[in-house]
């Protein structure tokens, strides 16, 4: 069955219906970044063209999870977390795989106002004494210079950490504001390769605040509920590249 949003589904305005529209985190930051492009994908069924896939960040992804998961198992704090003197281990729930697997739609609430099933994939989890818990992300990169999260474009990977830390909220957890980024530099100051690319790792806290969530899930629903296209979004480049193609393709 498709996923993309048909208004005139009976099913969808039936309150307590079970065929809820999935909305997903990247798909929230795609109505952010354009309500045009949005209206297209989940309305219209046409995406943007897709990227080329990041192999060595997933490889990445998947070596910190077992790193942490080993961690995670005995209860004990990764070396990282005694370096940055962080009072916390990795968080040990029986849905930590089903989180973690985007496929299955990571972690969910159903948000009853608009009848749309927020979710997405989380990295890690890591939790305190009080359990209290603090979404982590990981991200891997290869740069000159100290890494921040200062630059605009990572303005995304905070709305993800914000989405995350909504949904723990909605699912009953207590969540501190303060998440973690795990951040690996390849190091390419290294005299030769010699088969290994090392990193540098990182922890960078962020502080977040999810208030913006709520009002952006029922902005992107009322987006969706439109009978006609958003106007094109300025700056957008798949926008752009649209009007630029209609001058010749007439």
């Amino acid at each position: 069955m498709s996923n993309f949003y048909n208004p005139n589904s009976s099913s969808f305005f039936v309150p307590g219906s079970k065929a809820s529209f999935r909305l997903s985190r990247t798909k929230i930051d795609l109505f952010l970044s354009c309500p045009r492009c949005f209206y297209l994908d989940r309305r219209l069924g046409v995406a943007r063209p897709p990227g080329f896939p990041f192999s060595l960040n997933n490889a990445v992804d998947l070596l910190l999870k077992k790193e942490f998961d080993i961690h995670r198992a005995a209860g004990t704090q990764h070396p990282l977390m005694k370096a940055y003197g962080l009072n916390l281990v990795p968080f040990q729930h029986e849905k930590m795989d089903e989180w973690r697997d985007a496929r299955r739609r990571g972690i969910k609430y159903l948000h009853t106002e608009t009848n749309l099933i927020v979710g997405g994939g989380i990295d890690d989890i890591w939790v305190d004494k009080d359990n209290e818990i603090s979404i982590v992300d990981y991200k891997a990169t290869a740069k000159s210079g100290e890494i921040t999260l200062d630059e605009e474009w990572k303005d995304s990977y905070k709305r993800q950490m914000e989405v995350y830390q909504w949904l723990f909220r909605k699912n009953g957890f207590k969540v501190n504001d303060t998440g973690y980024f795990v951040y690996c530099n390849g190091d390419f100051d290294k005299e030769a390769f010699d088969g290994k690319l090392e990193f540098d790792v990182k922890i960078l806290p962020y502080k977040g605040d999810d208030g913006w969530v709520e009002k952006t899930i029922i902005d992107a629903h009322k987006c969706l509920m439109q009978d006609s296209i958003p106007q094109m979004s300025e700056g957008c480049d798949y926008c752009r590249y649209r009007e630029a193609v209609k001058k010749f393709d007439k």
